[in-house]
């Protein structure tokens, strides 16, 4: 079974598709499709991807007839930087890429992030396509346009929105993800449940155990409601100019978490905690009940996200979020729900609503 999600821009004309497969099989007849003829394609990845799916990827690719290279970079968010950016353009310099050729993302959201601000500054924009790996990369930063790296221990800080021309997503890559990693996926997951859809946040409650134990049926129709929600949200507010800030439910606080804890904990996971406090706050104003954050937090704990985490200050969390790249006018917009399904943007919460709902989540 397969699945094909296509994505729009705001005039409602196709853009790209997101191929949901059981395996790489299809995705040089994928490829074929966007036109790619007697040309270079150079697949990027992470040295811990490399050598579990390059070899199959390259040898998919190389059935549409164009050269295919493959580069590898040193894996981990500490090398998400623009020095790595700068090893991928002298490879492309070096080979002879050209704005006609392509370059593949083959990893998590590491790679993609990184391969698609390099596709978008390289002769001024090269055409790319996204083959995640991670649960999250899939459901998540694979979508949407959005690519960038880190700078200087900001996340994020620097990059464009750039379109890929294709997604690829191979269900059979979970089978080698640790189950950490695996569940780190789940925080963006529950989140669109969270500010967009009521009935696929109860359907990921009552199937957990069929998504935990891999069912294919169960990842499939979990993943495509996922690109599903995002992709409603990026055609109507493609570059973050409204609407599409919502995705970042759990992030001001979460990235807080992710840069002070070093790295060391998953994206997903931070997410999950900064999810949490803003739950918090939501329900400190009266938005939702007791009986929704306490739904929610049996949410998160059946998905084995951790809920909270030492060897930070509450107070740190608080100042490194005001540097974050969604602030607007000196002020945080920080994302609330109103209901189970609903967010919505509010630029009041105050430093004293953080640190209060950090409590307990920061010990």
């Amino acid at each position: 079974m397969s699945r094909l999600i296509t994505v729009h821009n705001t005039a409602d004309e196709p853009i790209y598709d997101i191929v949901i497969e059981k395996d790489f099989s299809r995705l040089a007849e994928a490829v074929e499709k966007l036109g790619i003829k007697n040309r270079r394609i150079c697949i990027i990845t992470e040295s811990h991807v490399g050598p579990l799916y390059a070899d199959a990827v390259k040898a998919e690719l190389e059935k549409t007839g164009n050269s295919i290279y493959v580069y590898t970079f040193e894996a981990g968010e500490a090398n998400k930087n623009l020095n790595t950016v700068q090893d991928v353009y002298e490879f492309l310099i070096r080979n002879k890429f050209d704005r006609k050729d392509m370059l593949a993302a083959l990893g998590g959201g590491v790679t993609g992030d990184l391969v698609g601000f390099a596709a978008a500054t390289y002769l001024r924009g090269i055409s790319f396509i996204q083959i995640p790996t991670s649960l999250l990369a899939q459901v998540d930063s694979s979508i949407g346009g959005k690519t960038g790296v880190d700078f200087r221990g900001y996340k994020n800080m620097v990059g464009a929105f750039y379109q890929p021309k294709l997604v690829y997503m191979n269900m059979s890559v979970h089978k080698s993800l640790d189950k950490r990693q695996f569940n780190s996926g789940f925080g963006e997951i529950i989140k669109h449940g969270l500010i967009k859809d009521s009935a696929y946040y109860r359907w990921l409650r009552d199937n957990v155990d069929a998504i935990k134990a891999l069912d294919y049926d169960a990842l499939e129709y979990m993943i495509a409601g996922s690109c599903n929600i995002k992709r409603e949200v990026v055609e109507k507010d493609p570059t973050e100019k409204g609407d599409r800030a919502l995705l970042n439910f759990g992030h001001t606080l979460g990235h807080a978490i992710e840069k002070l804890m070093n790295f060391s904990l998953y994206h997903g996971e931070c997410v999950a905690l900064g999810m949490l406090a803003a739950l918090k706050i939501s329900n400190a104003r009266g938005l939702i009940s007791d009986e929704d954050i306490d739904d929610a937090v049996d949410m998160l704990k059946l998905y084995d996200f951790p809920m909270s985490v030492t060897g930070i200050e509450a107070s740190d969390v608080v100042a490194v979020s005001k540097s974050d790249k969604k602030m607007d006018a000196g002020k945080i917009k920080f994302v609330l729900i109103d209901s189970i399904g609903h967010a919505f943007l509010d630029t009041t919460v105050t430093d004293a609503e953080m640190l209060e709902a950090l409590n307990g989540i920061i010990e």
